[in-house]
């Protein structure tokens, strides 16, 4: 799914997953590198803003602090794309062979090895505790008043805090047998998301995408095998 980061669907339920499906899993069909949605800064700005992690006013104060200083641009960039692969790991780790879980795919070596999953949770627990650090109490003067934690308080360092507190919202808050993975080994794009039907049986990603295509794919299959059968 080779889309631009301003029209890419989301479709995990949570910011954190779409996020991890800004990178192309899977083997791409033309034995290229996966296609990386985030494929620069401005990219990073607009699928933040489209994903409702910062209003269009925090769009403008982080882009003008990058455009100041280039170098935390590009460490502001690198930052989200360390999450972004070490969320992947950890829910990989999560999810259940019958439920598109790494059993019997290739894809990867790490894949649904805890040891890996542990380490990537390390790494994710310093992204947060840099942000948490970074981030201020804040008064909302409310019925009822209540006190929250505002991450982000650091222009230049706005994207990559909120990304590392949605990360760990999803890890502490989501129902993580929920979470799937559009399957691999069916023709589906290895996209994860939360099954949020009231079954638990969804299976891909986007059916009028992934599920269509490879029922699609399996249909002219079989009218091969049947020609071929006919004598």
């Amino acid at each position: 799914m080779s889309l631009d980061a301003g029209r890419l669907p989301l479709v995990g339920g949570h910011p954190a997953l779409d996020l991890v499906n800004t990178l192309e899993r899977g083997a791409p069909l033309d034995g290229g590198p996966p296609h990386d949605s985030l494929s620069g800064t401005s990219a990073l700005l607009r699928w933040t803003a489209r994903a409702g992690l910062i209003s269009d006013a925090e769009r403008d104060r982080a882009e003008r602090a990058w455009r100041d200083d280039p170098a935390s641009a590009q460490a502001g960039l690198a930052a989200v794309r360390d999450i972004r692969e070490g969320l992947h790991v950890v829910l990989l780790a999560t999810i259940r062979p019958a439920d598109g879980g790494p059993a019997g795919d290739a894809s990867g070596p790490a894949e649904g090895d805890p040891i890996a999953a542990g380490a990537a949770l390390v790494a994710l627990h310093e992204r947060w505790a840099g942000a948490a650090a970074r981030a201020a109490l804040v008064l909302d003067r409310g019925d009822p008043p209540r006190v929250r934690l505002t991450y982000g308080t650091i222009s230049a360092m706005l994207i990559p805090d909120r990304v590392a507190e949605a990360a760990l919202d999803v890890l502490r808050t989501a129902d993580l047998t929920r979470v799937r993975r559009c399957p691999l080994h069916e023709g589906g794009c290895g996209w994860l998301f939360l099954d949020q039907s009231r079954n638990g049986s969804r299976r891909w990603c986007r059916m009028a995408d992934c599920g269509n295509t490879a029922k699609a794919r399996r249909l002219t299959e079989r009218r091969r095998a049947a020609r071929h059968d006919t004598p």
